[in-house]
């Protein structure tokens, strides 16, 4: 384990190295859910053109508990597990860019984790309606990277949020196309 440790340490030094202070200010804005609205506007607005204001707001629901339920599992094995953030690793944090600054702990990542299980889920729920539904997974790409550019996350942290929020978010697909077969949502 060790060595896994080791490895997602020196992966996160190289990859926060190249950053830029010219483009901090961008990545600063890119980790925030608020400036992703008109994303998620245009997503749900796409959504509602297929499913209406009824499975529009079914969708929307599923996503809030999604969410919920993936934001709470992060929080416990964060402060289960206590891994210091890169940020206040004592071993890296001398040699690091550290745009912004958390006290709080980093395993693992829940911008990850709801960004890819809200994807994933959005993703299935719209395949059948639109060609391209795969560009939706630059929104989770772009979105946790930003977390290492900025010096909150390492590597690890982050493929371990994707891969829970990849079986969140088939989990709840898998429930709501149940559940929609049942009621006839579809």
């Amino acid at each position: 384990m060790e060595k896994v440790i080791d490895f997602d340490k020196e992966l996160f030094v190289f990859l926060n190295s190249l950053g830029s202070e010219p483009f901090d200010g961008f990545w600063e804005i890119i980790t925030k859910q608020f400036y992703w609205a008109p994303f998620f506007l245009a997503v749900f607005y796409l959504l509602q053109r297929k499913v209406g204001w009824k499975g529009l707001g079914i969708i929307i629901l599923f996503l809030a508990a999604l969410i919920t339920l993936t934001d709470q599992t992060c929080n416990f094995f964060k402060n289960h597990f206590e891994r210091l953030r890169p940020c206040n690793d004592p071993e890296i944090k001398d040699y690091i860019r550290v745009v912004i600054h958390r006290s709080s702990y980093s395993f693992f990542s829940g911008h990850a984790a709801n960004s890819m299980a809200s994807t994933v889920f959005i993703a299935l729920v719209m395949k059948k309606h639109y060609k391209y539904v795969g560009l939706l997974f630059l929104f989770p790409l772009i979105f946790a990277y930003s977390r290492i550019y900025l010096g909150l996350h390492f590597p690890g942290d982050i493929i371990t949020g994707y891969l829970f929020g990849i079986l969140v978010g088939l989990l709840f697909y898998r429930i709501y196309y149940f559940y929609s077969r049942k009621y006839n949502w579809l």
